[in-house]
């Protein structure tokens, strides 16, 4: 045992920590096993097809209504802007992107109202083939400071510019040229086959098959098992019957009786909702953010468990409520097969703690750990 701690004395800072962070990933692993029921591994396998027509998601159909309420909104929108420097060959990268299209069937994807199994209802069509071209906006003649007004503006613009959803595709790319080494690249989809996790894929196959392009040498990318719509699917036949009981009767009861937050504004509520809502960045010193981190591991707890306990006593002290709920984005790619796959995956989890009982931070670190931990294990029913 002294040999160990003389060898963990030994290592670098960096080493330390990268050790703590694994060490910690392996104790919350075996946590999580623990405490969960035994249940069979679910392999989502390609599902049989008769045409191209699919249902929506769960959460395709809830974002699909919101759209009928206001088609003109681009609130939905996902976009991304990356910068280029050096030499580009835009036929490259319009191949690149074309093999990323016929890849992944959603990029293909328009949503209709149609009959589906003899009912009428919103589905999704894929279309067997998609051409998309890139248009280049030329910016090399402008001066610095108006080069850079411009590219914000474009940026603004394609940002905000809605989607038919009816006609597609869901996926826009523009290429605007500063000069011949320098190029930015703006990237917009629909939320409704995209989520955060999936503007990443989308850049990374992007990414690797134009170094393929440009070396000559072909990018080799994993082979999917499945397609958005095999999932969809699977979804459907799977949350059902006692699968589905189990998940609602968790939720029912952990959610009953929720409060509404009530917070104090700096204005009143507008009577309609115009979506203009802002971001708020803090950095932590390095000191904080370690302190953090050892607080985290020594309750066994992640550092979003420890930042969301430290919200949750935020929330109380505004709104003096002792009954807080938070809501929370979680990947839900838990089955194998999803974690190369462009779609709508995302879903919102509900995390409700009690800070009743004026309790110390690490007592009220245990009842949201032991929360968020119950809330992972019935993160398949959809929010909507």
């Amino acid at each position: 045992m002294s040999d160990l701690v003389g060898r963990i004395a030994d290592l670098t800072p960096e080493k330390r920590k990268l050790l703590a962070q694994k060490l910690q990933k392996k104790l919350l692993a075996q946590r999580l096993q623990q405490e969960k029921e035994p249940v069979a591994e679910v392999q989502i396998l390609p599902q049989q097809r008769n045409s191209n027509v699919f249902p929506l998601s769960f959460a395709q159909r809830g974002l699909w209504f919101l759209h009928q309420l206001d088609s003109h909104s681009a609130a939905y929108n996902m976009s991304s802007v990356h910068k280029l420097t050096g030499w580009l060959r835009v036929d490259a990268l319009e191949r690149s992107l074309a093999v990323v299209v016929q890849r992944h069937e959603v990029l293909r994807t328009t949503l209709l109202w149609g009959k589906l199994y003899g009912e009428e209802q919103p589905v999704q069509v894929i279309a067997p083939r998609l051409a998309m071209r890139v248009p280049v906006v030329d910016l090399c003649g402008w001066t610095a400071s108006e080069r850079d007004r411009q590219v914000r503006q474009l940026a603004r613009a394609e940002a905000q510019s809605p989607f038919d959803l009816t006609v597609g595709p869901l996926l826009r790319v523009c290429l605007l040229r500063l000069d011949e080494q320098e190029h930015v690249l703006l990237c917009t989809l629909h939320h409704i086959i995209s989520d955060s996790w999936s503007m990443g894929v989308l850049i990374h196959e992007i990414t690797r098959l134009y170094q393929g392009e440009v070396s000559g040498e072909p990018a080799r990318l994993p082979v999917l098992p499945i397609q958005y719509a095999d999932y969809v699917l699977w979804q459907r036949q799977w949350l059902q019957g006692e699968v589905l009981e189990a998940q609602l009767a968790y939720w029912q009861r952990q959610l009953s009786g929720v409060p509404a937050l009530e917070l104090r504004t700096d204005y009143p509520r507008p009577a309609i909702q115009r979506y203009v809502g802002a971001q708020q960045a803090l950095l932590l010193p390095p000191a904080l953010l370690q302190g953090l981190r050892g607080v985290s591991y020594q309750e066994k707890a992640t550092l979003f468990m420890t930042l969301l306990a430290a919200f949750q006593v935020l929330l109380m002290r505004y709104s003096g409520q002792q009954d807080i709920v938070v809501g929370t984005s979680i990947a839900h790619r838990q089955q194998a097969g999803l974690q190369d796959l462009i779609g709508f995956f995302v879903n919102t989890l509900v995390l409700r703690s009690d800070v009743a009982g004026n309790p110390g931070f690490r007592q009220l670190l245990a009842r949201v750990r032991e929360v968020t931990l119950r809330a992972y294990e019935h993160q398949d029913l959809p929010f909507e």
